[in-house]
């Protein structure tokens, strides 16, 4: 018990100490708590830059527990460009298991599923547990879904006492500009979030958010670009055209290798795998930009 009020009093320092800015670091932006094991959580990037995943981990504080020892930890990884969202979902597929599995459509919309036969992790949720994203090794709160320390019974409700967290798919409104980095703040999920019918994942991967109307690329400020076609198909060319001359183009795959650099417009992909990547525009006058290419 005293080690519990130790941790509780510790988050609330930090969170009374801490100032977060809009639209600079990653939050959720969906959470998935449907039938069976049907669970995932979608992250997002408000910011200007390309983030690095592998500092960042997702955690379970289970059924009102202060600490995720019981509730179970998945490191990130790959990379997460602007305005890009990242997909982590149950990784159960087997469908003799005792508890349930996941619908193998909704492992395949994820980037990263965690491993088969791996209770407890995060995903394991249902719906009253709370679920937090953390980064420094977990030192830092960036964003909290729930409320750490309570347990809700069967989920967090509204003002009227309706259940949002279980049985739903939930999508963060996008005037949400940061994440909630006080674990123990009351928990209203109808303040932040839109609720929408359970087993919905038709909006996995992408996610509307005011920060980026909000915020400006100021070393790319003025630069107009287009890419064509994005998604693009296996095997075909991609052009990027600008308003100002291109020196060079990278493209990096999401676990941060450059896999292609061409001094032309055009990205051939003939070369590439299918998937996500990020493609830096490098300009003659030292100034870039980061964008997402889709290669189907």
């Amino acid at each position: 018990m005293k080690k519990s009020l130790l941790l509780l009093a510790l988050i609330a320092t930090a969170s009374l100490n801490a100032q977060v800015f809009d639209c600079s670091d990653l939050f959720f932006s969906e959470y998935v708590e449907g039938s069976s094991q049907n669970k995932a959580i979608e992250i997002y990037n408000p910011t200007t830059a390309t983030i690095d995943l592998s500092d960042y981990r997702v955690e379970r504080f289970s059924n009102g527990a202060t600490n995720s020892s019981g509730g179970g930890v998945t490191t990130l990884s790959g990379m997460l460009a602007p305005g890009d969202a990242f997909v982590l979902t149950n990784g159960e597929t087997d469908p003799t298991a005792q508890f349930g599995y996941c619908d193998p459509i909704l492992v395949a919309l994820g980037d990263l599923a965690e491993p088969n036969g791996s209770y407890p992790t995060p995903m394991h949720m249902n719906g009253n547990d709370a679920i937090v994203l953390t980064k420094n090794g977990g030192t830092t709160i960036v964003d909290v879904f729930g409320r750490i320390g309570e347990d809700p019974g069967e989920a967090w409700s509204d003002a009227s006492g309706t259940w949002w967290t279980n049985d739903h798919t939930l999508i963060r409104k996008s005037t949400v500009l940061k994440g909630d980095i006080n674990g123990i703040d009351a928990f209203d999920p109808s303040l932040e979030w839109d609720s929408l019918p359970e087993n919905t994942w038709l909006y996995l991967g992408n996610h509307a958010c005011d920060c980026q109307n909000a915020t400006t690329i100021d070393e790319a400020k003025n630069i107009s670009y287009v890419i064509y076609p994005n998604p693009a198909q296996h095997n075909s060319a991609v052009i990027v055209r600008a308003t100002e001359k291109i020196m060079k183009i990278e493209v990096i795959n999401m676990l941060g290798e450059t896999v292609l650099t061409t001094q032309s417009n055009a990205i051939i992909t003939a070369n590439l795998a299918k998937g996500k990547y990020i493609i830096t525009i490098n300009f003659f006058d030292g100034r870039h930009v980061n964008d997402k290419l889709i290669v189907k």
